[in-house]
């Protein structure tokens, strides 16, 4: 008799677009090569709606106005314990609707791709042995992600794997998987004919500079630096607004007859966007970042907000696979000097192979697969 299909739950939370997407890139591998049956869950939006409204805005604003504070917070609670009591609260969120969904669904495994974690004291609550992995989608590394109780982790570098292990997680439990990103992205076909349609020919010898101004369009200045960039020559820019229909309706006013400034809204053909570009200027988040690497693009980061961002930046920043300008005139000097220095362009593309890792959300669904076949085989030996 063939075995019943796993059962997944996926935990995540949209706090910007990251742990959303890389849920449903594992989603998409465990359904490709384990047929199996996964359900997403935005734990906070379902257990806790006006809380979530609420700190979702708190969590937007804090990036616009009060970025210093915002940075200060995640850098004073970086090394937080997960069973201290401030740690207990935060982990406190959302635990009667996990049950009520638990109960229901009776998954064989339990991901996170947010660091919310009520399923640990949950299961111990419940006397369940149910797996939990967690998927850290950051180069930087918070105490919100670590718990004794965690059966395993997927983390974007080996770096990352080791600081876990010093952090009093045992090192067979850690896995230096990638962060898990669509398929698209390794790699896609120069030649498809959204490509063709969507982002025209460039003109020989034009460098094409994307720029990714994130899911609502925050990245900051970006008027200014288009209106700089648009000045050099041989230059070509896509710029992807995201969300922010003023900021498309605005460039769109201000460039309608340039013929190399082509802007986008939100859209889902990112990764032919960046097979055609040479270079991005992108937000720090991790999602973002390992797409920039999987792509092979040199990265620049323009006023990375502090905390989890700036970390990411400055770890990709010592590993040479990016810059960071905090001016606009920074940033527009490290667009001049990759575009006219070729041997830079290919020494930051030489890191970024270092750093690449194969197909991460495969990668994951594999061991996934392997653990519950392993918990399956346990059961049935005598």
């Amino acid at each position: 008799m063939e075995a019943a299909a796993p059962k997944i739950l996926i935990l995540y939370a949209s706090y910007g677009e990251g742990h959303v997407q890389a849920a449903r890139a594992v989603m998409d591998s465990l359904r490709k090569l384990g047929h199996c049956k996964v359900q997403l869950l935005d734990l906070m939006a379902e257990s806790h709606p006006w809380l979530n409204n609420l700190t979702k805005f708190v969590y937007m604003q804090s990036f616009k106005t009060i970025p210093q504070l915002y940075g200060w917070v995640y850098n004073i609670t970086r090394e937080m314990q997960a069973k201290s009591a401030f740690g207990n609260v935060l982990h406190s969120f959302g635990m009667r609707q996990l049950a009520l969904t638990l109960d229901r669904e009776k998954p064989d495994l339990v991901i996170h791709t947010f660091p919310q974690l009520a399923l640990p004291a949950l299961r111990r609550k419940m006397g369940m042995k149910l797996p939990i992995v967690n998927v850290v989608t950051d180069f930087d590394l918070h105490g919100r992600w670590l718990h004794p109780d965690i059966d395993r982790y997927y983390v974007a570098t080996e770096d990352l794997r080791q600081e876990a292990a010093q952090r009093g997680i045992p090192i067979e439990r850690i896995i230096a998987t990638g962060i898990p990103i669509h398929a698209s992205f390794y790699p896609v076909s120069t030649e498809s004919a959204d490509l063709q349609q969507n982002i025209p020919q460039p003109s020989p010898e034009t460098t094409t500079l994307l720029i990714m101004s994130g899911a609502y369009g925050v990245l900051s200045g970006i008027l200014n630096i288009c209106q700089q960039l648009s000045q050099l020559p041989k230059l070509r820019l896509l710029i992807v607004c995201g969300r922010n229909q003023q900021l498309k309706a605005e460039l769109d006013a201000l460039y309608a007859d340039h013929p190399d400034i082509y802007t986008y809204g939100f859209v889902d053909y990112v990764p032919e966007l960046m097979q055609a570009s040479d270079m991005v200027i992108t937000k720090p988040g991790g999602i973002t970042l390992s797409e920039s690497i999987a792509s092979g693009l040199p990265i620049l980061v323009f006023k990375p907000v502090p905390g989890q961002e700036l970390n990411n930046a400055l770890y990709l920043e010592q590993k040479g696979a990016a810059r960071i300008a905090r001016t606009t005139d920074e940033l527009i000097q490290h667009c001049i000097d990759l575009i006219s220095a070729p041997s830079l362009a290919a020494e930051m593309k030489e890191s970024i192979k270092l750093l690449r890792k194969p197909h991460p959300a495969d990668q994951i669904a594999k061991d996934i697969l392997h653990q519950l076949e392993d918990k399956r085989t346990s059961i049935r030996t005598p």
